[in-house]
């Protein structure tokens, strides 16, 4: 009895993701879903991001955290447009959230959209949000092994951002054995080796951005 109530749950998800894409398109909002562990730097990703953009591009956030405000208020006091979504205990972000969400923010005013997931690598990857792209942000403090152990996860990104490069030497993190896991799970992703502390390689995945958005 449990797979048809799972599978009723994700269709009713994936309808009401269907509608926030509509949403999304009729406004002229790009929107990336980020996803990561905690603590890979999926904020930290959003603000280099957002540093970088050009003038006519117009960001807000939609922040999801178990609890507190933390993050959305670092991101409320660069005057970004951003709005919290605390999940008091789900692991991750669904599309009826983010429906909820969006009479908050100023869509009109806006054409991309971050939504920063939940600190998740197992079951962000299961619920459409109506989003452009699903983005996997990794750190190498997390070491290289994540593409083997998360599969569901990285073979469903639509971009990979290696965060934390300047830690890859104290980490002993194997960039090589961490792209050929990527490459076995999904062929030709593409693949950002970033700094945001230093900035390094963040410009790179902006340009790669704005390709998007622009197309």
């Amino acid at each position: 009895m449990k797979i048809p109530v799972v599978k009723e749950i994700l269709s009713a998800n994936e309808r009401v993701a269907a509608e926030n894409r509509i949403t999304f398109d009729a406004s002229g909002v790009f929107v990336l879903n980020l996803m990561a562990s905690p603590g890979a730097g999926k904020t930290s990703l959003i603000l280099s991001t957002i540093d970088r953009l050009p003038e006519e591009v117009r960001p807000g956030v939609i922040e999801g955290d178990l609890a507190s405000t933390i993050d959305a208020d670092t991101i409320a006091a660069r005057g970004i447009p951003v709005v919290q979504i605390n999940t008091g205990g789900n692991c991750h972000l669904d599309a009826p959230m983010i429906r909820t969400a969006l009479p908050d923010l100023p869509m009109d005013e806006m054409n991309l959209l971050f939504i920063e997931n939940v600190g998740n690598l197992v079951c962000t990857a299961n619920f459409a949000l109506g989003a452009d792209l699903a983005v996997v942000v990794a750190s190498a403090p997390e070491g290289h092994d994540k593409p083997y152990k998360y599969p569901a996860m990285f073979a469903s990104a639509d971009a990979v951002v290696l965060n934390k490069a300047d830690l890859l030497d104290v980490f002993e993190f194997d960039v090589d054995y961490f792209r050929r896991g990527l490459e076995m799970l999904n062929p030709g992703v593409p693949f950002f080796v970033v700094s945001c502390r230093t900035g390094d390689g963040v410009g790179d995945w902006v340009a790669w951005l704005l390709d998007r958005v622009d197309g």
